[in-house]
């Protein structure tokens, strides 16, 4: 069953760090769902507010289950994500971060597709700027968005993680059909 994305809670913020190939992540939770995966450089941080303590594995069964279940992922071993989902945005911002969530691994779509799929075919810097402030890098895979053209455009965590991911997910760009 894939996560879905859930109203605010008013448990306490509480974030632990993990080890991957990609480096130190950090996943922050509300105890009930996951408020957020970003990179230790990752260009938009988030606040200590958001944060929350720092907590331990063993801890935090959401952040537990979010731990185990990117260790699979970066290794091959799943594509998606069953962890439930908190993330603070606009409807607007969430909308595009559900969309986000329909691509499937190993396949990407453009900022203008995502804008035409709301509606608003003249909104993709709207939707770029939604996508480029996701704070659950790589569960809600921003990572698959590229340009109109097919090139590789920004992402918060960097480039070069963005070109890891969908290597690892087995995105041939040579494969897929013009985005526009």
């Amino acid at each position: 069953m894939a996560s879905t994305l859930h109203a605010a809670s008013p448990s306490t913020a509480r974030h632990l760090l993990i080890t991957s190939p990609l480096g130190t992540l950090i996943l922050a939770g509300d105890g009930q769902a996951l408020t957020g995966v970003w990179f230790e450089d990752h260009r938009y941080f988030p606040t200590d507010a958001t944060l929350g303590e720092r907590v331990e594995q063993g801890q935090d069964p959401v952040l537990d289950r979010a731990a185990e279940q990117l260790g699979a992922y970066l290794a091959g071993e799943r594509a998606d994500f069953d962890v439930p989902l908190n993330p603070a945005g606009t409807p607007k911002q969430k909308l595009v971060w559900q969309i986000l969530r329909s691509i499937p691994a190993g396949e990407v779509t453009s900022y203008g597709a995502i804008a035409a799929q709301m509606g608003k075919p003249k909104a993709a810097q709207s939707v770029g700027q939604s996508v480029g402030h996701n704070p659950l890098s790589i569960i809600v895979p921003c990572h698959r968005v590229v340009g109109s053209d097919g090139a590789m455009t920004g992402y918060a965590g960097g480039l070069e993680r963005k070109r890891f991911l969908l290597d690892l997910e087995g995105y041939d760009p040579a494969l897929e059909p013009a985005l526009f």
